[in-house]
């Protein structure tokens, strides 16, 4: 039984497949078109899937889409009617991408299926549709180690809901309540994102990166003018400051009026005011979800909470939840956003439309069912060999023991690598297999990395990857974390001690300052956004980090996702080459081959190669 899951034409299209269960392949459309948070139909991602599972598409038993198109264009509808007047040139907008495609979207994929297929539509394996906060609640139980869970999604918005409470029991999913548009935490986020001047639906990193810069001054305004909060963690939006409801922007007039001043430009030098706007809203959103999960926690008396939708990628709100919270145990969805809707889809159909069993393992690091997220294609040895040789490239290859020794030593003089091999991971997060991997003692790595490397802003902070067994030596966690989903503290003596006149230094310039004796993985609150690696999901990245262990003391490595600001995580051989050549990045890692960029051939440079891409 193999079943096809879609997600697409909003943003981060995907397509997954699970067989007999099994989560088989799932990747993201823009790691082969090199368009990031590319919408469009997955036709790249269907066609790697079917190519890895040796199956055609007509063989398929189901196809599922992640939503119910019909369903959100009643909401745009019964929105515009509820705001109007108002909101016209954005509804003429709107219907016009409707009327065009999107309300005929069954049709439109069956063309599209069918192409692939080289068939009639009518030959095509039965279509099916689960709903938005469906396919989230799916994608976060079904691959988790529970066998009873409270299910908790947030996101900007669905068909209608923008919050919903689950209970997932063995292999179903009862849906208990929700929140409906427009009051949506994921857009008062995505709200203050815009204000600051990021791209919606990609800069809420920053603005969760920047948010330790400031002081959370703004707090009070926030709660007293856009959100009625209840104790209970519900909560309704008071739409006069916002525009997304019938507008082209995020935010109105009385906003800018609110906060003393009009949306900072992108890309314009950033104030402590933004920084401190940043931490207030941070402040907020985590308040409440901590609210919001106790009150799940009461309601359902579950010891298990598992996590999906774009909010629960707010790794400093999940550490919160795990720390403060009264759950137990919880689980995230490693692909939380739109694209974990092509698993959750697929899973949704496989355990409750065919209702078929649900069998947990007892470990919890084989733990969950997604295999460390790495989903995605791999290439082989003799593939990338010829590669490098068609194109000149200057290598060495090496066996395993000696290629982990060796650049254990290139990382432990100072040199940032390029690490590409085994399935690339699916989901936001490189996790060792297209990461970009440095030295974390080393003071100067995190300014190396966003300057000279990934071309982005310096006060974005970079994410240990820690062997499993040491997490607790390094950081104030004791279990798990390896999707990279949780923050929590680096440990007190670890800390850097600040003098007098360091502890007057605000704003960006507090990057400057060493704050621990893994100075390049610490944020300038003490933080990080930690990766475990484990031995069973990913065997040659842990070995990489031992030997560095075995060098240096240090069971921990500075880990970035292999691209440059702009572009999406490297998915081929080719694409690592092209952007290790591109960068002063100092060594590349494809398998077993390793480049020295001392040793490549002059490169032909293009200026404007970094102006090709959307700076976003």
């Amino acid at each position: 039984m193999r079943i096809l899951g879609i997600s697409a034409y909003y943003h981060d299209s995907a397509a997954a497949l699970v067989e007999e269960g099994t989560i088989i392949a799932a990747v993201q459309e823009e790691r082969f078109t090199r368009k990031k948070h590319d919408a469009k139909f997955p036709k790249n991602s269907i066609l790697y899937i079917l190519a890895e599972a040796k199956v055609s598409l007509k063989k398929l038993d189901y196809i599922v889409f992640y939503e119910k198109p019909i369903v959100t264009f009643e909401r745009l509808l019964e929105t515009y009617l509820a705001y109007a007047p108002q909101g016209f040139r954005s509804f003429v907008v709107a219907m016009s991408a409707w009327l065009q495609e999107k309300l005929y979207l069954k049709t439109i994929l069956k063309r599209e299926l069918a192409k692939l297929a080289n068939c009639q539509s009518s030959e095509l394996p039965p279509l099916l549709f689960t709903e938005h906060h469906q396919s989230h609640a799916a994608s976060a139980f079904f691959p988790s180690p529970f066998n009873d869970a409270a299910v908790l999604c947030l996101d900007a918005v669905g068909e209608w809901a923008t919050t919903s409470l689950w209970l997932g029991k063995n292999n179903v999913l009862t849906p208990q309540w929700e929140i409906n548009f427009p009051h949506s935490l994921g857009l008062l986020y995505s709200a203050f994102t815009y204000y600051i001047g990021f791209k919606v639906n990609s800069g809420e990193y920053k603005l969760m990166g920047l948010a330790p810069y400031g002081e959370p001054k703004y707090v009070d305004i926030i709660l007293e003018n856009l959100i009625d909060l209840k104790k209970d963690g519900t909560f309704r939006l008071n739409m006069k400051y916002f525009n997304y409801a019938t507008g082209l922007t995020m935010t109105n007039r009385k906003f800018d009026q609110l906060f003393g001043a009009p949306r900072r430009k992108p890309e314009s030098k950033l104030s402590q005011r933004e920084m401190d706007i940043a931490a207030s809203v941070q402040r907020v959103t985590e308040e409440i979800v901590l609210k919001l999960t106790n009150t799940v926690y009461k309601e359902l008396e579950v010891d298990n909470l598992c996590l999906a939708g774009g909010v629960a990628l707010n790794c400093v709100a999940n550490g919160r939840i795990l720390r403060e919270g009264k759950f137990k145990d919880i689980w995230i969805q490693p692909a939380a956003g739109d694209a974990g809707g092509a698993i959750g889809s697929a899973l949704a159909i496989w355990y409750q439309y065919l209702e078929n069993p649900r069998n947990i393992s007892d470990s919890k690091i084989e733990l969950d069912r997604m295999q460390g997220t790495y989903l995605g294609p791999q290439f082989h040895d003799e593939e990338i060999g010829r590669y490098f040789y068609d194109i000149g490239a200057q290598y060495i290859r090496l066996d395993n023991d000696k290629l982990f020794s060796k650049v254990a030593k290139i990382i432990a003089q100072g040199n940032v690598v390029g690490w590409f091999q085994g399935r690339m991971e699916f989901g936001p997060r490189a996790l060792g297999n297209r990461s970009i991997i440095g030295d974390p003692r080393n003071e100067k790595m995190q300014s190396i990395m966003n300057l000279k490397i990934k071309y982005r802003e310096s006060f974005r902070p970079f994410a240990p990857s820690v062997l499993a067994e040491r997490v607790s030596d390094y950081f104030e966690l004791d279990q798990p974390s390896p999707y990279m989903l949780l923050v929590a503290s680096v440990k007190e003596d670890l800390h850097i001690s600040m003098m007098d006149e360091q502890k007057k230094i605000f704003g960006i310039k507090k990057i400057k300052i060493p704050h621990s004796q893994i100075p390049a993985i610490t944020h300038v609150d003490y933080s990080a956004r930690i990766q475990t690696v484990h031995s069973e999901t990913n065997p040659r990245y842990y070995q990489l980090i031992k030997e560095f262990e075995t060098l240096t003391g240090c069971g921990v490595l500075v880990n970035t996702s292999f691209n440059v600001r702009g572009e999406p995580i490297v998915c081929t051989p080719e694409d690592a080459y092209r952007c290790f050549m591109r960068t002063e990045m100092d060594y590349l890692v494809i398998e077993n081959y390793l480049l020295a960029k001392s040793e490549q051939l002059q490169w032909q440079k293009n200026n404007e190669w970094q102006d090709k891409f959307e700076l976003d």
